[in-house]
């Protein structure tokens, strides 16, 4: 009896358990749900609820109508929450495996923010400190999360085109970054770690003097890098000043 009930923890079958805050760490009925939500005392994901706010959803003109925004305006508004979020985070509380968005419209997904950390011990210290900050004027409600595989909490039939709930589905609608954010950020740890295996081995002179060049110019041309990366950053520091969507403390 106790294995068929481990086996179906979790799964439509459970009828004690819900299905689907194990899967995505939300539920549409949220405290009024007849089954129970097993909220974790420990994970490597932090749940951040209704943090993003899609222009798409809340654009609208003086005379009530909504007023267009383009694809291009969209994508770089959502790139520069996505960043400010991400690198907030991690250089704050610790790597980062995988930041997702929900695109979905249901109150219990609309602008959720999952950032699975390397370790737990960095996820519990974010959840502490999120919840006494405040991010765009509005405080920041953040809870660990049960979710660990985003392929299970995501819609197959979005990321095929072919859902018909639209916003509203249940499962995760997650909104994509553009190519050239996602190597940047995410190229940020193989930068911070050198590779480990080189390390192991102990080579002749020859071979080390060779990689201590290697290393040199690998340093110069980081240094180069930082040095246009804060010049960026000096130039456009007004625009990120008034950029809707500053993480703040109480």
């Amino acid at each position: 009896m106790a294995e068929y009930l481990a086996s179906i923890f979790g799964t439509e079958k459970d009828k004690v358990n819900c299905s689907f805050y194990f899967k995505i760490g939300a539920c549409r009925h949220g405290d009024r749900c007849s089954r129970i939500h097993n909220k974790p005392t420990f994970s490597q994901t932090v749940l951040i609820l209704n943090l993003y706010c899609n222009p798409q959803n809340s654009a609208k003109s003086a005379d009530g109508s909504h007023s267009t925004v383009s694809d291009e305006e969209m994508q770089e508004h959502y790139d520069n929450f996505f960043e400010e979020v991400f690198v907030e985070c991690e250089d704050r509380y610790g790597e980062i495996e995988e930041m997702n968005v929900c695109d979905n419209l249901g109150d219990h997904l609309v602008g959720n923010v999952y950032i699975k950390f390397k370790y737990e011990e960095d996820a519990e210290k974010a959840v502490v400190d999120l919840n006494n900050r405040w991010f765009g004027g509005r405080a920041i409600n953040a809870e660990l999360s049960p979710v660990t595989d985003f392929r299970e909490a995501c819609c197959r039939q979005y990321e095929m085109g072919e859902c018909t709930r639209s916003g509203f589905c249940n499962f995760m609608h997650l909104k994509p970054i553009s190519r050239e954010l996602r190597r940047e950020l995410y190229g940020r740890k193989r930068k911070r770690s050198p590779a480990r295996n080189r390390r192991r081995r102990s080579p002749s002179r020859s071979r080390r003097s060779s990689r201590s060049r290697s290393r040199s110019k690998e340093h110069r041309r980081e240094f180069r890098e930082n040095s246009a990366s804060l010049e960026r950053f000096r130039s456009n520091s007004q625009d990120k000043e008034q950029r809707e969507g500053r993480f703040g403390r109480f």
